[in-house]
């Protein structure tokens, strides 16, 4: 039988962090990269931001990773229509600030940057998406390779290995349908459930370490506090649409009174007449007269 656990967002910012429960990242990251991942340590927190809508708007984990790479996990609970631009931003800040001065470019690490978006992206049919980088020949068509020498160098077998790679995923188009571990990791993130039929990785230990119950009196309101705060976005967000829907649908009758009265006007009426069969105003008709003569 499931169970209503602490929502992953929530989960990251004040749980996860502690090494004893990497398991739960670790679990989630391998279920989504399709390898066994292990976490070193967690590099940053979000400890500076100072107002709440830094706090609960998104959340931003960088942690590295045996390989020695670098993974960004953000979620983003809000709309936002320059997040793309925002997941470069976020790469390359990490990019940069774990470079050393006197560093060679090679040293540059591995970045992995995992995003979790709780809004409609783009526009795509799909749940999880992967973005890496390739460089094709535009006149034969080739994959740009490395040669011998730099694999044996820099211990990779692609181009792609060496630039960021990219992971969506778009909770709320998920049909709550898993198919595989990795959609038990997406179902869990949607409803915040872990079925008792789930096996994938960190799942288990995601079941115990976000029990609400186990929350002590001050997490217990820090977390009412976040989830009231998400009631309140999404009573804005959903308000906004309301009034940007109603504004069209006054736009359209607007332009449709304005058809009608054009079609009156040369048919002769006054405005009087005119202002009463379209709901305009006898100065907007005197101003339509004035721009058709």
């Amino acid at each position: 039988m499931s169970k209503k656990l602490i929502r992953f967002d929530w989960a990251v910012k004040k749980l996860l962090r502690n090494k004893t429960n990497f398991v739960v990242l670790e679990g989630f990251l391998s279920e989504l990269l399709f390898e066994d991942i292990k976490i070193q340590k967690i590099l940053e927190s979000e400890s500076n931001q100072e107002h709440d809508e830094d706090k609960y708007n998104r959340v931003d984990i960088l942690t590295q990773n045996s390989k020695n790479e670098l993974v960004i996990i953000e979620i983003q609970n809000t709309y936002e229509i320059d997040y793309f631009h925002r997941m470069i931003y976020g790469v390359s800040k990490a990019l940069t600030e774990n470079l050393s001065l006197g560093q060679s470019y090679s040293e540059i690490k591995k970045i992995i940057s995992v995003n979790i978006v709780y809004f409609d992206l783009g526009q795509g049919q799909d749940y999880v998406y992967q973005g890496t980088t390739n460089f094709l020949g535009l006149h034969k068509k080739d994959v740009l390779q490395l040669s011998a020498k730099q694999k044996d160098t820099f211990s990779q077998q692609n181009v792609a290995d060496i630039f960021p790679e990219y992971y969506i995923i778009k909770v709320n188009q998920f049909n709550d349908v898993a198919n595989d571990t990795l959609d038990e990791w997406v179902y869990f993130l949607k409803n915040s459930e872990v079925k008792d039929e789930f096996k994938a990785k960190g799942l288990a230990e995601a079941k115990e370490a976000l029990d609400i119950m186990r929350l002590n009196k001050e997490q217990q309101y820090g977390y009412n506090r976040y989830l009231d705060y998400l009631h309140v976005k999404a009573s804005e967000a959903l308000s906004l649409k309301i009034e940007a829907e109603y504004k069209i649908r006054q736009d359209e009758k607007f332009k449709n009174s304005v058809e009608i009265a054009k079609n009156f006007i040369a048919m002769g009426l006054d405005n009087s007449s005119i202002a009463q069969g379209t709901g305009l105003t006898v100065e907007q008709i005197q101003l339509l007269r004035q721009q058709q003569s």
